[in-house]
């Protein structure tokens, strides 16, 4: 691979990570929920299932599935589910004592913050079709594709680390900041409105070249 095309990639990474979407919700949400420390076991679930997306798309499956309207609508409509899920899960949290932000809250073990992630992610059948839209234009089909595609997953998730200890790192300080119950509860439901508006933009989500009837 070219350097200056694994810049332009580098680049691309960087706008795509910084734009809001469900992982950012969730990121931010675990921060608020858990601190810093145990909050970014989240952004790990994330980049877990985004590694998964990137091999489907680089062993040929992903084709199959931008092309399949049950699989796509299934993965679509589950992972509205679970958004909405988050959303009331977040929305309902009562107000509770202010841990020090430290990352040491006692609540929030790693593992389900890793798993939440990675459905967040993993259930989103836009990102495969986005990853199998985008990675191709960085590959030369002359040189191994093996090389390549590691070289790309690696950069992307790279990235997206970075990105999303931001986005936890910012709503862990907000944390931190919020102390009475009436903010606590506001914030709460700031949040799982946010969820519940990554669903509502998940629902229109309509699979790539499909047509309306008499369109």
């Amino acid at each position: 691979m070219l350097l200056d095309t694994w810049i332009s990639f580098f680049v691309a990474c960087w706008i795509i990570s910084l734009s809001p979407g469900a992982g950012a919700i969730a990121s931010m949400s675990s921060g608020l929920n858990y601190g810093f420390r145990r909050g970014y076991w989240n952004a790990i679930g994330l980049q877990l299932a985004l590694a998964l997306q990137i091999g489907i798309v680089a062993t040929g499956l992903g084709a199959v599935l931008a092309t399949s309207e049950l699989a796509f609508s299934a993965i679509k409509w589950f992972g509205v589910a679970y958004l909405v899920y988050l959303g009331w899960k977040q929305w309902m949290a009562p107000p509770a004592a202010m841990a020090v932000e430290s990352g040491d809250a006692a609540h929030g073990r790693p593992w389900p913050l890793v798993m939440r992630g990675f459905v967040v992610n993993a259930s989103n059948p836009k990102a495969i079709v986005f990853i199998l839209a985008v990675l191709p234009q960085f590959l030369d089909p002359a040189r191994p594709l093996l090389a390549q595609y590691l070289i790309l997953a690696a950069t992307m998730i790279a990235v997206d680390l970075i990105v999303m200890a931001g986005y936890t790192g910012l709503a862990a300080r907000v944390l931190s900041l919020l102390r009475e119950p009436h903010q606590q509860r506001l914030l709460n439901r700031t949040f799982g409105g946010l969820f519940a508006a990554a669903a509502l933009l998940l629902a229109i989500v309509r699979r790539a070249g499909h047509a309306t009837p008499g369109a």
